[in-house]
């Protein structure tokens, strides 16, 4: 598979400034929309309007990551269906996911993780623990850490 990590070293307390935690674990997002790659891309389109979401995390059965499904890869899917006069309903997850993922250590200090966002140009990246996604932090994640830490450490 193409999953790549970026791990962080580990340690046993966790890392503060002030009253503020510091580590990506601490702002991901737990509760994620998720897709299986034999999905329909119509129900993706569905969920990622619903839920307000980007895109999200494609897992299989034992909530493996395999794969991350965005609008970009959506929009290529109507685009492809529209231009060779196709049904959209044929088409699954699986077609249009990219497969090759980087991941992020839940350990790694935001402002590494912050780098990795600009480094990479990504949106979002998965957190696995034990083979298993266990959440997601974002670029809004990164802000909203920012602002928490903004009270304890940055000059106002």
């Amino acid at each position: 598979m193409g999953i790549k990590s970026f791990l962080a070293a580990r340690r046993n307390k966790k890392k503060t400034i002030g009253d503020a935690p510091l580590t990506v674990s601490d702002y991901m997002t737990r509760n994620l929309v998720t897709f299986k790659s034999n999905q329909p891309i119509e129900e993706v389109i569905n969920a990622i309007i619903k839920h307000r979401i980007s895109g999200g995390p494609v897992v299989n059965e034992k909530n493996e990551l395999i794969g991350v499904i965005s609008e970009g890869d959506c929009i290529k899917q109507i685009s492809e269906s529209r231009y060779y006069n196709m049904p959209m309903g044929n088409n699954t997850v699986e077609k249009y996911m990219v497969q090759n993922v980087e991941t992020i250590d839940g350990n790694m200090n935001i402002f590494d993780a912050a780098n990795k966002f600009l480094d990479s140009k990504r949106r979002r990246f998965p957190i696995i623990e034990n083979g298993k996604l266990v959440g997601q932090i974002s670029q809004k994640d990164i802000l909203k850490a920012a602002l928490a830490l903004k009270g304890s450490t940055w000059k106002k």
